[in-house]
């Protein structure tokens, strides 16, 4: 056997390897990894992380990772009962690690800008700093391109990008005036923010242009963690309050009988990825690992292009294959 051949060898096996894992993994295999070697989540402990969109699905789901590992947690959104409810269930999971102190409810609606300062100062007077903001808050969207209001366009840009780009630099200031540029911002994207699906125009650019925001912050402040995390088809309420084509009108649909992820696998994966605070990474089940691994790579992209009918990648994005 030629040294060329042995190399080949090496290479179908590496691939085939792949596969599998794409095939098995509920994520992408570095989250996998450091899921199972990485940095533990109890290394988190004490740290201060506000969860917008907590009341319920993936930020109701990390906020219970967390709090089992003893860290302290502001809980934002809009439905005050739904948040009360997040906490006292943190509480019960962080068995004696966490005092009702320990966990703030912060009722917000992420629209009101001019909130968002008084926020963060309710924030820092509450725990005297802030460790990570996650920005979770969100809807998503079910239409055609072409029956798209541009008023929708803009409802959704508002709450899925300017929203979070808002509160984010207001904290990141923060990070540069007391920390030296140091902390951690984290958002939840879609892996529709790096590979279009149909029928969600408007939400894949807007995780599109959050994932930009986030990178090019990034380029400018290299101390600076930031966590983009992509999840596929999650079993959660996120349809009922997404947006169609037409301004004011929701989906209103269930996702609890589809083929999803569970938003608490989710959430762990989430909290993993924050403890040991990756880039980016993203989860679903198969083939949700192999589609978002296709849009890393242009090549694959192209040819994955040539064989995926509009049908299947719907069936995919909506759990149904």
């Amino acid at each position: 056997m030629t040294f060329l051949e042995f190399l080949l060898i090496l290479l179908v096996l590496y691939y085939v390897i792949y596969v599998l894992l794409w095939i098995v993994l509920d994520c992408n295999v570095a989250l996998w990894y450091k899921s199972r070697f990485g940095v533990s989540l109890s290394s988190m402990r004490g740290q201060v992380v506000w969860i917008t969109g907590a009341s319920s699905g993936i930020g109701r789901a990390l906020a219970l990772s967390l709090a089992r590992h003893g860290v302290r947690l502001v809980l934002s959104a809009r439905r005050v009962e739904q948040l009360e409810q997040v906490q006292s269930e943190c509480l019960a999971a962080a068995r004696g690690l966490l005092a009702q102190k320990d966990v703030l409810i912060l009722p917000m609606d992420m629209l009101e800008l001019e909130k968002h300062q008084s926020h963060l100062y309710t924030v820092l007077n509450h725990f005297e700093k802030l460790d990570v903001l996650v920005n979770n808050a969100g809807r998503s969207q079910r239409a055609n391109w072409t029956d798209i209001s541009v008023e929708v366009d803009r409802e959704l840009f508002e709450l899925d990008v300017f929203s979070v780009v808002h509160l984010s630099r207001l904290v990141v200031r923060y990070f540069l005036e007391q920390n030296g540029g140091r902390g951690h911002l984290a958002a939840t994207s879609s892996i529709a923010g790096f590979s279009p699906v149909p029928f969600s125009a408007t939400y894949c650019a807007a995780k599109h242009a959050l994932n930009a925001y986030l990178l090019a912050l990034k380029v400018e402040q290299r101390k600076l963690d930031i966590t983009i995390f992509a999840p596929g088809p999650v079993a959660t309420d996120f349809l009922q309050e997404a947006f169609t084509g037409s301004q004011g009108t929701k989906v209103g649909l269930s996702t609890a009988n589809q083929k999803r992820l569970t938003a608490e696998r989710c959430g762990e994966l989430f909290a993993v990825s924050l403890a040991n605070k990756m880039d980016l990474t993203w989860c679903g089940l198969f083939p949700v690992n192999f589609l978002a691994y296709c849009a890393r790579n242009s090549t694959l992209t192209k040819i994955l292009a040539q064989f995926m009918t509009e049908k299947t990648l719907n069936k995919i994005r909506e759990g149904k294959l």
